[in-house]
This record gives structure tokens, sequence and C-alpha cells, in this order.
């Protein structure tokens, strides 16, 4: 019998990765671009974080600032950290590596998924790759295949993903085949990623994502 996930350990277990990376970050890559359009390194962090100490009544309010825009009410969070130090956002995520509020949804499901993507938004531009664990990987690829944030729905229609270096498979019609990491950061609308893929439904994905 496979043993359940815990989606709350793997995104302590992301969030603390991304802390030691951070840690190690010189000035001038805080302040890369990300693979986040419009946002450098420090921007997808304090996204990243923006809703860790948000009750209700302030997520409600975050919202309508926002105009319940997604893009606009992520706008606001990344602003609301904009006066941070590095340093600040680094304790920021050391401080709230276990989710709460919003991003603890789903069993943490949202962090872990969340973390996984922003993570690589990060590692990607600034060159720096790395072997996400493949439990991580498993928890990730189902939940992310149908997350309202991350919009992969309209793009994977009528397409199987496969992962070259996991035992995954999922959907139905022309294949899209690559490793899981790239898989998912192209379920994400991330451009520049489907050049790491193949099969018959590769060009599909590609037109979907415009890149």
């Amino acid at each position: 019998m496979t043993a359940p996930i815990d989606a709350m350990k793997l995104a302590r277990d992301e969030r603390a990765d991304l802390a030691d990376l951070l840690i190690a970050l010189t000035p001038a890559q805080w302040l890369t671009p990300s693979l986040c359009a419009g946002w450098r390194v420090r921007d997808v962090v304090a996204h990243m974080f923006s809703y860790e100490e948000l009750g209700t009544g302030r997520l409600i309010g975050r919202f309508v600032t926002g105009g319940i825009l997604p893009s606009k009410v992520n706008a606001a969070g990344v602003a609301a950290y904009a006066d941070y130090s590095t340093d600040a956002l680094v304790a920021l995520v050391k401080d709230h590596l276990h989710p709460r509020g919003l991003t603890a949804g789903f069993g943490g499901r949202i962090a872990l998924t969340d973390g996984v993507i922003h993570h690589q938004d990060i590692r990607r531009p600034l060159g720096i790759p790395r072997d996400i664990p493949a439990e991580r990987m498993h928890a990730v690829l189902p939940f992310g295949r149908t997350a309202p944030t991350i919009g992969a729905a309209k793009r994977i229609r009528g397409l199987t993903l496969v992962a070259s270096d996991l035992d995954w498979v999922a959907g139905t019609g022309p294949a899209v085949e690559g490793p899981a990491e790239a898989l998912l950061m192209a379920m994400a609308g991330r451009h520049g990623i489907v050049k790491e893929l193949s099969g018959p439904g590769q060009q599909i994905l590609a037109e979907r994502i415009g890149t």
C-alpha cells in the first residue's frame, strides 16, 4: 500500500530548501528578472509569502484592493514588501516554513505547488539547477493539473503528459514528454520551457503558451 502524501511536510521541506538558496544569493542575483513576467527574484519571494500573515479580514481586503483580479491582487502583495531588505525577506521565509492561512489549503498542496514552481522561477534565470525530490513532484504534478491559480487546464486540455524521469502519466490525446520539472513549468505557462519537451503534442502546448 502506498503511504499517504504528507503535503504539509513536503511544503516545509521545500521552503527550507528555498531559504538555503536565498541566503547564498548576491545583491545582484536578488534583482535578477525571474520567469514571472515583471518580477525580480525578490518580488517572487515577496509574493510567495505575502499571504502568510493575512487573517480572513485582511485577505478579503487584499482581494478588494486588487479588484479580485489575480494579477492585481498579487501585485498588491508584492508592493506590501517593497521596503523589505533581502535579509528581512530571508527572515520572512524562515519564520514561515510551515504554511498557514491561504497557502495551507488542500493539506499544504497550495504552498507546495506554489513553492516548487516559484523556486524554479528563481533558479532557472540564475542558472542554478537542482534535483527536485521525486516525492514532491509526485504530489505537485496531479494537483498542478487542476489548481485554479495555475490555470494549467486550458493549456493541457486534450494532451497526455508523460514524465520521462518519474512514473507519472496523465491525460488523453497527443503526448508531451519530458522531465517532470519541465512539464510542471510548462503547465504553469512559463515561456522558454516547451523546447525541453518532445512528442506529437509538444507543438500544440507551445502554441497555447505562446512560445
